[in-house]
């Protein structure tokens, strides 16, 4: 059997859309004409949405997908990916891991944000022993966003940006303080918020980019590229979840 014919390179088509389909072979979208992937991939970590794959198995999965989005980036394009790091008896350093797979495929790092979730002391409670030195553990408070960059550093064409001065001097400090979204609200098992979405597409893109998600769950990343302006793309196999984006995206939710 041959392969599925992927479409010529004429936006509208294709974009603004959100496609219950593998983002292991996204057939909808050509080669070397997206500007932003932002994703946050299943964790492999037994939530719901996750299928508990090997680690073996789920880093082969997560190098098919970044194959794919190495393959409709533009040069210069960014593939910004939220991970969190997993486990403490050992600690599973999944940030490190997402390194690996994805240098090995071609991409540059461009660096490394901290996402902070929370300040301090709270309800978390994971101290192992409590103010003994026996077993004391560490409460995460942040995840990771690590940047990747297409051949080159620079992007390679010219665009409307809409970042104010005052964000983008924020934005591109290291440490980002932006509150977690609820999962209840939502409607998925770990959504991210729409203004972390919103705070990488304002940074790493233009105005009229095409943005895309290949693990798209409930869709903030398309609802936050819509709302700046952006032509946005989204993936997932989960029918419940592509219905959830799409509603969003209707402003529905």
């Amino acid at each position: 059997m041959s392969a599925p014919e992927r479409p010529q390179d004429i936006t509208g088509s294709w974009t603004n859309k959100i496609y219950c389909h593998t983002s292991e072979a996204m057939i909808h979208v050509p080669g070397n004409s997206v500007a932003l992937g932002f994703t946050s991939p299943p964790y492999n970590s037994g939530k719901d949405f996750d299928d508990d794959l090997s680690m073996e198995d789920y880093f082969n999965l997560i190098s098919r997908v970044g194959s794919e989005i190495y393959r409709v980036l533009k040069p210069g394009g960014r593939y910004v990916i939220n991970v969190a790091n997993l486990g403490r008896k050992p600690l599973i350093p999944m940030h490190a891991l997402y390194y690996l797979v994805h240098v090995n495929l071609g991409f540059l790092p461009a660096g490394e944000i901290i996402w902070r979730k929370a300040h301090g002391a709270n309800g978390n409670c994971a101290w192992g022993s409590w103010t003994s030195a026996k077993s004391p553990r560490l409460r995460d408070i942040h995840e990771y966003l690590i940047v990747f960059v297409k051949d080159d550093f620079s992007r390679q064409d010219e665009g409307e940006s809409t970042i104010s001065g005052e964000e983008f001097m924020s934005s591109t400090l290291s440490i980002w303080d932006v509150l977690p979204e609820s999962a209840r609200r939502v409607g998925h098992p770990a959504p991210f918020p729409v203004e972390l979405a919103k705070r990488v597409i304002n940074l790493y893109s233009y105005k009229n980019d095409i943005v895309i998600d290949p693990f798209v769950g409930s869709g903030t990343s398309c609802v936050a590229a819509k709302a700046l302006g952006r032509q946005y793309v989204g993936y997932d196999i989960a029918q419940e979840y592509c219905n959830i984006a799409e509603r969003r995206l209707l402003g529905e939710t």
